[in-house]
């Protein structure tokens, strides 16, 4: 599939009517998914025929962008079952078979011999300090290839201290600096639209 051609299906995916700001709940707009997903196949071969989980998938967006990519199963997990909802109804649009977990990704029981690749937008942190990190920790320990992940740009050296010193990683890459539009979604927010810089990030699992 074309990177265009997976852009524009996931331009057209339900996202979120009532956003909980607790849960730092903000879209993973399609120009973003599409070219996170289409990376970790067309340059690292992690998608196509893997196992795929999508910490955190909201609205399940990089979860069928994996789904569309061939991937062999995507596991959507989230603690908000109103998300869940949403993507399933996502996935079953453009007739996907996706499966779903509603849990904290603290709590996720998964083994790395069963979960391929990991993909997440996390929360940034803003509300719950160390949230990012969480999900990362987690994440490194669930993935047996690799873990693709967005954090913001102004953490770049925190992450990759933590991720190679504390979370078993045995490499830590920034693929390329992005731009990510976060909306004006809640009443805190005092501008239409806020650009943040975020890196792509590709973590690759120490082997057990």
């Amino acid at each position: 599939m074309k990177l265009k051609q997976l852009e524009g299906l996931l331009g057209g995916l339900q996202q979120f009517s009532n956003p909980k700001a607790e849960l730092e709940q903000y879209p993973t707009g399609p120009h973003i998914a599409s070219r996170m997903l289409y990376t970790a196949e067309n340059s690292f071969g992690d998608v196509t025929d893997k196992v795929v989980a999508d910490f955190g998938c909201g609205c399940g967006t990089l979860g069928v962008a994996a789904a569309l990519l061939d991937a062999e199963r995507v596991i959507g997990i989230d603690i908000d079952s109103q998300s869940l909802e949403i993507a399933s109804l996502n996935a079953e649009e453009l007739e996907l078979d996706m499966d779903y977990i509603q849990c904290d990704i603290k709590d996720l029981g998964l083994r790395a011999e069963v979960v391929d690749t990991v993909v997440m937008n996390p929360p940034f942190g803003t509300r719950k300090k160390g949230a990012d990190m969480d999900f990362l920790s987690v994440a490194l320990k669930i993935a047996s290839q690799a873990v693709y992940s967005l954090h913001k740009t102004s953490t770049r050296d925190h992450v990759k201290r933590a991720a190679l010193q504390h979370f078993n990683a045995s490499s830590a890459e920034v693929i390329c600096e992005l731009r990510y539009d976060v909306p004006q979604l809640y009443k805190f927010h005092k501008k239409r639209e806020v650009d943040i810089a975020v890196d792509l990030w590709r973590f690759v699992p120490k082997s057990i």
